[in-house]
This record gives C-alpha cells, structure tokens and sequence, in this order.
C-alpha cells in the first residue's frame, strides 16, 4: 500500500506526467461536450425509443462513445477510422509495399500508412454518414431532407468523425494511452450512472438471483482479462560472449516476453466494427426500390439478428482479428535477426530461421489461448442474455471487456512514464 501511495505522489509530483494527464482528461471531457451537440431536425424522443428496442443501436452507440444517443456531430464516433485501419492492416497481407512500408520503413513509414488511414476515413465516413441518415429517415427519427441539406448534414457528421480521429491521435502523441480506446471508454463511462439508475429505478426483486449472477460474471470476466493481460510466456535468451581489447563482454542471460494476449482489446473493436458496418449498409440497402436487392439485405438483417450466428460470426472475428494483429505487431523474423546481429541465441535453438520458427510456435500456442479466452469473453454475456432474456447483459459485457482492457492499458502508460522519470 506504502509503494502504490509513494507512486501517486510521483506521478502528481512530476510536471510533465501532470501535463500529459491533464492533457488527456481535457480532450476526453472536450469529446463528451460534442457528444451532446445534436444535428438539426432530430426527434429525440423517437431516438430513444428506438435504442430502448434495438440492440444494433445500441452497440452502435457505445462503438460511437455515446454519441448516437443525442444524434450529435459525432454520431459516428471513431467508426470510420477504425474500419479505414482494418482495410489498410489488410491491405498488407496483399501489398508487400504497404507491408514494408509499416514494418520496416521506420518512423517516415508508419506515418505514410497512418496517414493512409486517414484518408481512407474520408469516403467510408460519408458512406456511413449517408447511410446512417436514410436508416434513420426510414425509422422516423429525422423528417426528409432536401438534396443541399442532405450534404451539409453528411458534412457535419463527417467533420465529426475526422475531429474525433484528430482528438485520439493527439491523446495518442502528447497524453497518455491509446486515444482511440480512451475516447470509446470515456463514452462507456459517462453512461454508467444513468444505467446504474435506471438499474435501481426498475428493480424487481424476484430478478435478484439475475442480477447477482451477472455481479459474479463480472468479477470473474475482470479477473480473467486482468490476468490473461498480464500473464507472458518467458523465453531464455543469452548472449555470447566476446573478448574486445583484453575486455570480455555478454555472456549474460536474460528472457524474451511473449505475452498471452499481444493484441489487447484491439480485437474486441475490430470484430464490432466488422459487424456492424455491414448491418448498417444492409439496413439502408433494405429500402431500395430494386427488389432483389431488397431481398438480399432483407436476408442478411435477419441472418446477422440471429443470435447464433452473431454470436457465432462474433467469436470467430474475434479470434482471427486476435491472431491477425498478433502477426501485424510481432515479426519473429525481425526479433531473430536482431537477436542475431547483437550475438543472442535461444539455448538449444540454432541461430536464424530455426530462433525465428521457435518463436513463431511458442507465439502461436499462446495466442491460440489469448484469442479463444477473448473469444469466449467476447460471446458469454451474449449467451447469457439468450439465456435471462436481459437484453442489457450483451452491451454491458462487451462494454466491461472494454472498460478493463482500457483501464490496464493506461496503468502500464503511466507506469512507464514513472519508470522513465526515474531513470
């Protein structure tokens, strides 16, 4: 307890960790201010009701940080970025230009890439925008638009989406975590206490073995991310020695750490993203005047409401998407080679391609469990839901899986810039 307060008193003792926190607290407060400025013309309490009874909406909110609720110029949240990021992650399976480019191009690389995200968000925001506009004209909530109306609103949720990426890539840079996960926990977080009252307004006290059910899923879904987040595989390293001018160097040993779960949250975003930027182009497609295609986004809305497959299709997202950022952020080539060039070998395991396949195993057993954990965490309050028939268990797990995820994320950030500090 002695050393968890002497670390408070570091951090709010240091200028520039004091700056970085306030930096961030201060954007993600800017970012719940434009979650309340509604677009014109909106029937509020037609909204309302619709996410009361849609499920689809209301992921869609939380996937938006609130934003959906009050129909605000940020409704689409970080949605179109994050789907930009998919398509160029995936691009880099297909393109090994694009796969240099981000991996070992350096710095000037990575930026050229991001920078590619970016303006990849630019036509999937007004795709979004558009579509999103006609789903919502067909329920009710927005009355018709003329053509020049239409296109300033499409603009103003656009200017939304791409400020927001602006705000996460700042909090990025100069504050402390990930920006885009932050922006996503802060709107999970500032909807807790309306939930928490609407919990204690509709409280039935024939529903308390429920309602202590879901409190032990959601102690034990914490423990597990915590730990699964946490727990890494040691690999032994050793370095050579080397005799240099009389001088012998290395000869030491160390470990490689290969964590259980090398793509944090990233995943659970990834996977919502996939499922619900389809639906919602299907919900708009589905009042077309061609009859086959109506057809078509008719049987898809009603396969995607199924609850297995949706269930089914989140965990296997989620696993792929969980393998697939794992192969994106750890090249064990790379490591093999570096490991290499500053005379370090695995014990046992020859230099080179062999140092590269054993690391490519042990890193494929343990996210095989990462992803199936996270998987399986991903899909339980949605078989629990199916099960108590409360609708709200499928948004508040994923949302808890978020909120942990996020939180133990931002305690290394901190922890590092500590440690740096100390150093």
């Amino acid at each position: 307890m002695s050393k968890f307060f002497e670390k408070i008193r570091t951090i709010f003792g240091d200028e520039a960790i004091c700056r970085r926190i306030l930096f961030t607290l201060g954007f993600l407060v800017l970012t719940r201010v434009l979650a309340v400025i509604p677009i014109p013309g909106i029937d509020a309490a037609r909204i309302q009701s619709l996410l009361a009874g849609s499920e689809f909406l209301n992921l869609l909110n939380l996937f938006s940080g609130g934003g959906l609720s009050n129909l605000s110029i940020v409704m689409l949240g970080v949605g179109p970025y994050i789907t930009g990021s998919i398509i160029m992650q995936l691009m880099t399976i297909m393109s090994p230009k694009l796969k240099a480019m981000n991996q070992e191009e350096g710095d000037a690389g990575r930026r050229r890439f991001s920078q590619y995200s970016r303006l990849l968000t630019v036509p999937l925001g007004i795709i979004q925008g558009y579509a999103f506009i006609k789903l919502l004209q067909g329920q009710g909530v927005l009355p018709a638009l003329s053509a020049s109306t239409l296109a300033i609103d499409i603009l103003i949720i656009l200017a939304g989406s791409m400020l927001l990426m602006w705000i996460g890539e700042l909090i990025t840079e100069f504050g402390i975590g990930n920006g885009v996960s932050l922006i996503i926990f802060a709107g999970i977080v500032s909807r807790l206490p309306a939930d928490l009252g609407q919990l204690i307004f509709t409280y039935d006290p024939s529903q308390l073995p429920v309602y202590v059910l879901g409190l032990v899923v959601a102690l034990l879904v914490t423990w597990g991310v915590v730990v699964v987040t946490e727990a890494e595989r040691p690999i032994p390293i050793t370095y050579a020695r080397q005799v240099r001018g009389g001088r012998t160097a290395g000869g030491m040993s160390t470990y490689l750490p290969l964590r259980i779960n090398q793509a944090g949250v990233i995943p659970i975003i990834f996977a919502m993203s996939i499922l619900l930027f389809p639906r919602m182009i299907f919900q708009f497609l589905a009042q077309s005047t061609i009859e086959i295609v109506s057809n078509i986004s008719g049987f898809m809305i009603n396969l995607l409401a199924n609850n297995t497959f949706y269930t089914s299709a989140y965990f296997v997202l989620v696993v792929l998407f969980t393998y697939f950022y794992t192969a994106v952020t750890f090249d064990p080539d790379s490591v093999s080679t570096n490991l290499q060039k500053n005379g370090a070998f695995i014990p046992g395991v020859r230099p080179g391609v062999s140092t590269a396949d054993h690391i490519s195993r042990v890193l494929t057993r343990l996210t095989l469990v990462g992803a199936l954990f996270l998987g399986a965490i991903a899909v339980l309050p949605l078989i629990l839901r199916s099960v108590t028939g409360i609708q709200s268990l499928a948004i508040g797990g994923t949302a808890l899986l978020i909120v942990v995820s996020v939180v133990i994320d931002l305690v290394k950030k901190v922890d590092a810039q500590v440690s740096a500090r100390e150093y």
